[in-house]
């Protein structure tokens, strides 16, 4: 047999910018407390262009408030690894049917015309409740937002990228989990816990669907991560839980994402991630 072939060793030294030239877009990229935001400029810090998607009026409804885009926007673009990449933002209600493509749309043409990376971050919060508390309206909510919005995103991104040319490298798609099917559920929160889980269900399906097109399809369990929802008691009962003896932070999950974009993770497809820091559930 002949000898195996060995990466060269430029091969294996870390381009410090392993997103140059790539362009992204990011959900639920609307607080700075937030892991959308983290996301993006773990995205921007490794070279991509990144647009930033928000909706504003569901984080103004929420006890933490809304933020300013253009803050998050200036924040994001405070982290940009390469000179020539950009940072552009956008509303979208994903509650719209048609508002998942017309949003890739509108990502791809700010970016160049291209889109290589696709992070649906997105997720409703609140309107949910334990099995007898749930109606069908809790339910139509969560799955219009954490569900279909995000398969829709899925398939504009998918006929876009399958204007390129067969092979097209750099295609990658991650979504967002979280933990529900793991020890203890989420009982008090049948909606979202059903919608999620349907995502991380339909990820090996998607992984199949897309591999024609070099696309990568994961999914990410972030665990219990800080982002200004939880104080107090339980704030410091959900910390001691942790071997680390604190909660997630927005870029611990962020670092994976991101690298799950980069060619390093080119053989990384059909999983679901988790990254809960050893929480002890």
């Amino acid at each position: 047999m002949p000898p195996l072939p060995h990466p060269a060793p430029e091969d294996l030294r870390r381009d410090p910018l392993p997103l140059r030239g790539r362009t992204a877009l990011v959900t639920g990229a609307s607080r700075r407390d937030g892991i959308g935001h983290a996301v993006a400029r773990r995205l921007a810090a490794y070279g991509a262009s990144v647009y930033l998607h928000h909706h504003v009026p569901h984080d103004a409804a929420m006890p933490w408030g809304a933020d300013r885009p253009e803050d998050v926007i200036a924040s994001v673009r405070s982290a940009l690894g390469d000179p020539e990449a950009r940072v552009l933002a956008g509303p979208g209600d994903l509650t719209d049917p048609a508002a998942p493509a017309e949003l890739i749309g509108t990502a791809a043409s700010a970016l160049g015309g291209r889109l290589d990376i696709l992070v649906a971050n997105h997720a409703l919060s609140g309107s949910d409740g334990t099995l007898d508390e749930i109606d069908a309206a809790m339910l139509d909510a969560h799955w219009a937002v954490d569900t279909r919005s995000v398969l829709l995103l899925v398939q504009a991104y998918a006929r876009l990228r399958a204007q390129l040319p067969p092979r097209t490298p750099g295609g990658r798609v991650v979504m967002m989990t979280s933990g529900q099917d793991l020890a203890g559920g989420m009982p008090g929160e049948i909606a979202y816990a059903l919608q999620k889980g349907a995502l991380a269900s339909i990820t090996r399906s998607l992984s199949t669907t897309l591999a024609e097109h070099a696309i990568t399809v994961n999914a990410v369990n972030p665990g219990p991560v800080d982002t200004g929802y939880a104080t107090g008691e339980l704030h410091e009962a959900v910390a001691a839980r942790f071997p680390a003896g604190r909660w997630g932070m927005p870029d611990d999950p962020a670092r994976l994402i991101a690298w799950l974009a980069t060619d390093e993770a080119d053989w990384i497809t059909g999983e679901v991630v988790n990254s809960e820091g050893g929480w002890r559930r």
